[in-house]
């Protein structure tokens, strides 16, 4: 009989483990790079609602050496990021997404180049976004950008 019993509890932990295995998520980096893109495609839509869906209600903006909120960004500087990218949408150079477990950090370069308010734009830029694989899917938790102009020749 506990020859039996063994077996039987064998059998259920192998189960229960297989079931585990099961809801894994998986390496879903397609995915989280499809959030990264959304944003950016609601920037040059003008729909600053999309974009601020896609961010975390904790997450964190960095940019020229400040920090904001996702409300300080919302009514800091979200409107500018939307003109700007509307008048000069930025060129996706590469980008690369890993995933481990239920985050995500995805690294960008771009190229922009066009007039703004006037202003020749000729600059390359970088992008680190970290996000959070949720119930509903992938969030921005954190962003930051950095930005140089480019040199004739350059």
């Amino acid at each position: 009989m506990a020859v039996r019993s063994v077996l039987i509890v064998a059998a259920l932990l192998a189960t229960q483990n297989l079931s585990a295995q099961a809801v894994l998520p998986v390496n879903d980096s397609a995915a989280a790079k499809s959030t990264v893109r959304a944003f950016h495609e609601a920037l040059v839509r003008g729909d600053s609602t999309a974009a601020l869906r896609l961010l975390a209600s904790d997450a964190v903006i960095l940019e020229n050496g400040d920090q904001e909120t996702r409300e300080e960004y919302s009514s800091h500087h979200l409107t500018a990021d939307i003109e700007f990218a509307q008048a000069v949408p930025p060129r996706l150079r590469a980008m690369q997404v890993t995933v481990n477990g239920d985050v995500a950090w995805a690294s960008s370069t771009t190229v922009t180049q066009g007039t703004y308010r006037g202003q020749a734009i000729n600059s390359t830029g970088a992008e680190l976004m970290v996000l959070s694989r949720t119930a509903t899917g992938w969030e921005i938790r954190s962003i930051h950008w950095s930005s140089r102009t480019l040199r004739s020749g350059r």
